[in-house]
């Protein structure tokens, strides 16, 4: 039976939370904001006040470190565990007051510091889990920051226990707290030799017992609209506005289909994210996403055949459709590995967990990692309502992944 301190944990979280690493998806420079090191900093002294090897912080904002083995099998694979240190642009991060609220009754929280901001059983469901037990919200005006702040709690924790317990054989294993991930680019300057794993976990998940092998494969798009420009009060018969061309494009995309309001599960979607311009020039910015590659040639090939129906109509207008790769499905990798989910799999059923094996609808460091030769898949903390002023976190959850972590790694040793 492990015995995760759940007291520490949850400190460790709330005092991580409090630290402003908000990213910025319209920055070049690496990290995109500077603040992140502010946690990154912390995260380094800790490791080494633990004594794990190897540790260092990079300038981009990368914490590497390693616990090393204890095992005298020497055939044991490295494993990596990984999670991100940066909030989201959604909401603010500034100023996050967390709040520890013990012995949940299933009532309405009604956040301190914004009374419109309430949570609610009716609208979280998965809170009933956690009736009787601590979950831990924002105050009202902020995003909480459990993605991923409780993956890099969890992780630490973890790390605190294996050193601790040098009893529980394993064999090496690295620790990697990226900057970026929000934005994209929490593997753009990541070292792949210095990390020297050869499979990896990012926990980065949602509900207990969550392990995600899937994600979406994705890509940009974007069409440019070029007008025919004229001095506006000259221009009958000349002028075609480029703006109003943009306009009809996004009009004539589908009302009720297509888009990620309008479908779940494993269904794909094409989704406009912003338009630019002037009347001579216009450019739409599109995501597109889906589960399979085919999924997603025949997105392209649907979106791009809008646009040109609808230029056409327009005399002496053009446009130009491009594409760009950003990630893709991970389980393309992890199928030729099976048992780095399958060993996931059996460390969720050890901690006592209901196995619930899930795709996401969306990527993660791990969906890069994938193709950059570290297999990774991704397994849960426990965050809920992500990226919102209702975030929250089951503190339990989080004791279930210190130990999922504890339980690969020792399974990892018994079965090499």
């Amino acid at each position: 039976m492990l015995h995760i301190d759940k007291t520490a944990l949850t400190e460790r979280f709330m005092r991580y939370v409090q630290i402003d690493t908000q990213s910025d998806p319209n920055s070049n420079a690496y990290p995109t904001t500077e603040k992140q090191k502010d946690l990154s900093k912390i995260l380094q002294q800790e490791l080494l006040d633990m004594r794990l090897s190897e540790v260092s912080l990079d300038e981009y904002g990368y914490v590497y470190a390693t616990i090393p083995s204890n095992s005298e099998n020497k055939n044991i694979p490295v494993i990596c565990f990984c999670s991100h240190v940066d909030t989201a642009p959604d909401c603010s991060g500034t100023n996050v007051k967390p709040i520890l609220h013990k012995n949940y009754d299933g009532k309405n929280i009604i956040l301190p510091d914004d009374s419109t901001q309430i949570l609610k059983l009716s609208d979280s469901p998965y809170l009933k889990n956690h009736i009787g037990r601590e979950i831990i919200t924002a105050s009202g005006n902020t995003l909480l920051g459990a993605d991923d702040k409780s993956g890099v709690a969890v992780i630490m924790q973890a790390a605190q226990y294996l050193i601790s317990n040098p009893s529980i054989k394993h064999g090496t294993i690295k620790i990697v707290f990226t900057p970026d991930e929000e934005v994209g680019k929490g593997t753009a300057k990541i070292d792949m030799k210095k990390l020297g794993a050869d499979f990896g976990y990012t926990l980065d998940g949602g509900e207990a017992g969550s392990l995600e092998d899937e994600t979406f494969s994705a890509d940009a798009a974007t069409i440019v609209i070029h007008g025919v420009i004229a001095h506006p009060g000259y221009a009958k018969d000349t002028l075609v506005n480029a703006i109003k061309i943009a306009g009809a494009v996004l009009d004539a995309l589908p009302k009720n289909e297509w888009s990620p309001e309008t479908t779940e599960n494993r269904q794909g979607f094409v989704h406009p994210v912003s338009v630019n311009g002037i009347a001579e020039k216009t450019t739409i910015s599109f995501i597109v996403r889906d589960f399979s590659l085919e999924g997603l040639t025949s997105h392209h090939e649907r979106l791009k055949k809008i646009a040109e129906n609808v230029v056409a109509q327009f005399p002496g207008a053009t446009m130009e459709y491009t594409q760009q790769e950003q990630y893709r499905n991970m389980k393309e990798i992890l199928d030729t590995c099976p048992q780095v989910a399958n060993f996931a799999a059996e460390a969720i059923e050890r901690a006592g967990l209901t196995l619930k094996k899930e795709s996401i609808r969306g990527g993660t460091d791990g969906s890069r990692l994938s193709y950059m030769g570290l297999p990774c898949p991704n397994i849960f903390t426990g965050m809920q309502n992500i990226h919102s002023k209702l975030e929250w976190i089951g503190v339990e959850d989080m004791v279930k992944a210190s130990e999922t972590i504890v339980h690969l790694c020792q399974i990892w040793e018994e079965k090499s």
